[in-house]
């Protein structure tokens, strides 16, 4: 009976196509998988081990720039994917941020940044795409801002470049959502610059990020929006 099986070429060649792409899922699977899983590319916080005494007053305007390696400026996001198999951490960055704060008798009195939502990235290609049409939507809303609505006194804050605590509270606006946030930062005078980092936790859909049926995976409400800025005073 088998070896009728065998030869029987009706047979074995529909048998050897389902072996053959058996085969093949089992071997792409782990690379198809990783295509739309991963950490991500994340925001860090301040790294406080290269940094030098203040050499500036901090009274002035401040902007935001690009910073060192060590410190670079970057605002990004982090969120759980909820996955059939498990739960995975996926963070998104950008490093093309702007923004501006002026600094009176040691008190910020105004402060505002922009965050280029379209220069997300996640180092997943395929989640990038997905990212930017299907949740953020960039096309319609290519920017998101985080405008401060409270002075807050800065003075004692180490000359000696090491950390110190700042409590922020502004307008975050995402996807043409704004609510209001309080949050801890940490910051410190490295140098002629400041740096500031820290998280903020919001749910997603407080700012309309809604999760599309056609995404795999589940996409967790409760995040962070996830902050390292280098401000340097203006001097003009």
């Amino acid at each position: 009976m088998l070896k009728k099986i065998f030869y029987n070429r009706k047979i074995m060649v529909p048998i050897f196509i389902v072996i053959i792409v058996g085969l093949t899922l089992v071997a792409f699977a782990p690379m198809l998988y990783s295509i739309f899983t991963g950490p991500g590319v994340t925001t860090e916080p301040i790294n406080a081990d290269k940094t030098e005494p203040a050499s500036t007053d901090l009274d002035g305007n401040w902007e935001v720039v690009k910073g060192n390696p060590s410190n670079y400026t970057s605002v990004g996001f982090t969120f759980a994917e909820i996955l059939p198999a498990e739960e995975t951490v996926t963070s998104g960055s950008t490093n093309n941020v702007s923004g501006q704060a002026e600094i009176s008798d040691g008190t910020v009195n105004s402060a505002h940044i922009t965050v280029d939502m379209d220069e997300l990235t996640t180092d997943k290609q395929v989640r990038d795409q997905n990212m930017k049409t299907k949740l953020f939507e960039t096309a319609q809303y290519p920017e998101a801002t985080f405008e401060l609505t409270e002075p807050v006194d800065i003075s004692s804050l180490p000359e000696d470049g090491s950390l110190g605590d700042v409590e922020l509270t502004g307008d975050l606006t995402i996807k043409g959502e704004t609510k209001s946030v309080t949050e801890t930062f940490q910051a410190a005078r490295d140098g002629e610059t400041i740096l500031l980092g820290g998280n903020i936790p919001i749910n997603r859909l407080d700012f309309n990020v809604i999760t599309p049926d056609m995404i795999a995976a589940k996409i967790a409400e409760e995040g962070t929006v996830d902050i390292r800025l280098t401000m340097i005073k203006n001097e003009d």
